[in-house]
């Protein structure tokens, strides 16, 4: 019991800081969106997960060498993928706020993050974890199924409060809270991230011979994962940076980096805090699922706390001020709804 008990209170600081990331950011003055996204992006896609591995992945380099190109391409195509998840993250947060954006992209990601493995592992003949053609035989996986449809359910639900919101509330109390508020941009590019953030897990999955061979060279189990994280996230920063970089270059805002009438220590330090943030969610989700030893349910569960936190920071930032009570009523069952189908995931997870 106390071994779950440290596993949940890992997830919760994972989650906290997932949905937390985003909020240094705001505070950015005078840089442009993908200047501070890109200089965040490289704090929290190269310079921690490198440095983790370096200071708890005994022999990590041999390794690598040591690894299948399979292995190593399967998990950093998926890096690709979830980046393209994490840029349009960002995007969302910037248009439709923390508490709706983080509902419709997590809601998605924990559907298809729990329902996409056991799948890959069908397609490519994985023996070593859980297949989609077990689930739909069994009562738990069966469940779980049932949880993901009930995740959309919920997501339909909070989409419906945002829509009602863009109805009722004016758009100056709208971008009092998000400051370039738009909400037709904000749920498709927050259903493209939830679909595409979702990779990361299957990177997990992909990766997961990494992980055995840290542990088989005398890393401690709590960090086994983040070796396979750092290959993630080489390929998140490829599709960030690629894409950060054209926006900087078409736009001519690269000077932002070094111009003095914008405050630069303060830039820096906020993208330092932000990146760090970002990455400290999976440096503590991979310390929750080895104490867990269940990958879908921590999945879900660190998707559960991510919906629970954002939205009260989304209380806390008053992005749902001037919102009618049905609407906040609609927005609230749908995020009940989500939780609860992440529970049913979880739990029909750990009965399969």
């Amino acid at each position: 019991m106390a071994i779950i008990l440290l596993g949940l209170l890992f997830h919760f600081i994972g989650s906290f800081s997932s949905a937390s990331f985003y909020l240094p950011y705001r505070s950015v003055r005078l840089w442009s969106w993908e200047n501070f996204w890109l200089l965040g992006g490289l704090f929290s896609w190269l310079i921690a997960p490198w440095l983790a591995i370096a200071l708890t992945i005994p022999a990590f380099a041999s390794i690598l060498e040591a690894a299948d190109s399979g292995t190593l391409g399967w998990t950093y195509f998926f890096g690709v993928l979830w980046g393209i998840g994490g840029l349009t993250f960002g995007l969302a947060m910037r248009y439709i706020g923390l508490s709706l954006g983080m509902s419709i992209i997590m809601g998605l990601t924990s559907a298809l993050g729990a329902l996409m493995p056991p799948l890959f592992n069908d397609l490519f003949g994985r023996e070593d974890g859980l297949r989609l053609s077990q689930m739909l035989l069994s009562s738990g996986g069966q469940m779980v199924l049932l949880g993901v449809l009930g995740s959309l359910i919920g997501i339909v639900l909070c989409g419906v409060a945002g829509m009602r919101k863009e109805r009722e509330v004016d758009l100056a109390t709208k971008q009092s809270a998000v400051r370039e508020f738009n909400m037709k941009k904000g749920i498709a590019v927050a259903l493209v991230s939830g679909c595409l953030s979702a990779c990361f897990s299957y990177g997990i999955n992909a990766g997961k011979p990494l992980a055995l061979a840290a542990v088989a060279h005398g890393a401690n189990s709590l960090f086994m994962n983040n070796l396979t994280f750092a290959v993630i996230m080489l390929g998140g920063l490829t599709t960030n940076a690629l894409w950060c970089l054209h926006l900087s270059l078409r736009r001519r805002s690269l000077g932002e980096f070094v111009n003095r009438n914008t405050p630069l220590l303060r830039n820096y330090l906020l993208c330092a805090l932000g990146g760090l943030l970002w990455y400290l969610q999976f440096f503590f989700y991979g310390m929750g699922e080895s104490r867990l030893h269940n990958p879908t349910s921590s999945w879900v569960l660190h998707m559960s706390f991510i919906i629970l936190i954002s939205n009260l920071w989304g209380v806390c930032l008053g992005e749902w001020r001037g919102t009618a009570p049905q609407t906040r009523r609609i927005l609230l069952l749908g995020i009940v709804v989500i939780i609860a189908a992440i529970g049913m995931v979880g739990f029909g997870s750990a009965v399969h």
